[in-house]
């Protein structure tokens, strides 16, 4: 799944096709993604001008001067920018055509993704209202993640991926974070003193700051917004590295289970 530097990745390449341009229509070829496409959205959206292309956790926002589309990659989800005259095919299931021909084209094999619209603020949506802070943003700190961690039980690395807490550190990067920190994925986030919060807070902002200057981890599904790969898996430590040795101390990288998510970790640097 594109987590965080990925979709920023995609927001980045995208945008400069799509500000200040005008959408000339929409065409949706499979309205069945995670849900469906809404009825109106191709009338609502024609004509518009895109003000904005912004992202909240791993939501895009297309921001125009009639309401917000709100997108998201699900599991295979990419978006590319096309020619107009260029054929689609199979998993290419909805093109936004801009005034100058050029389109915008949306590819979902496990149509896991979706497309909305909302005309009230975007941050009111029930899918954005609930969420926590940006980890790139100041609000995201040592004093606010240790606060909301006393009394929890919850294995920090799914307290890391609670969006509810902070948004957008999926798998890779709380696995690659909490190795950088030098915690082990199953302590107990409540049994985690400040000191060491403080380290995971620099951990999760640079491991996500370096991956988005990467352009984003390549996986199988995913390549940025003008098709090109990202190059952040070269600097992975520990993720998907299960019995390679630890680039600090040499010690077998282990795969555990944590939340049903596949988790990977150092046993002798992480405690």
């Amino acid at each position: 799944m594109p987590e965080l530097p990925e979709v920023e990745t995609t927001r980045r390449g995208i945008e400069p096709h799509l500000q200040g341009r005008q959408v000339k229509k929409l065409v949706v070829r499979q309205a069945g993604l995670r849900w469906p496409v809404p009825a109106q959205l191709a009338r609502r959206i024609r004509n518009t001008h895109i003000q904005q292309v912004s992202r909240r956790a791993k939501y895009l926002l297309i921001d125009t001067d009639n309401g917000t589309l709100i997108i998201h990659l699900g599991m295979s989800g990419s978006l590319r920018i096309l020619n107009g005259n260029t054929r689609p095919g199979p998993h290419d299931h909805i093109d936004l055509e801009l005034n100058n021909g050029v389109v915008m084209r949306y590819t979902d094999p496990r149509r896991f993704g979706a497309w909305l619209w909302t005309e009230a603020p975007a941050q009111q949506h029930p899918l954005l209202s609930k969420l926590g802070p940006e980890p790139l943003d100041d609000d995201f700190n040592d004093d606010y993640f240790f606060s909301r961690s006393r009394g929890r039980k919850l294995a920090i690395k799914s307290f890391l991926m609670d969006s509810h807490i902070v948004v957008g550190v999926g798998n890779i990067y709380a696995s690659e974070a909490l190795f950088r920190a030098g915690i082990h994925p199953a302590r107990a986030a409540g049994r985690i003193s400040r000191q060491r919060y403080k380290k995971l807070v620099g951990a999760v902002k640079q491991v996500l700051a370096e991956a988005i200057r990467q352009g984003g981890t390549t996986l199988r599904d995913f390549s940025n917004g003008e098709g090109k790969p990202g190059y952040f898996q070269q600097s992975l430590n520990v993720y998907g590295r299960t019995g390679e040795a630890c680039p600090v101390c040499a010690t077998s990288v282990r795969e555990t289970r944590t939340g049903q998510r596949s988790t990977f970790y150092c046993p002798h640097c992480q405690r």
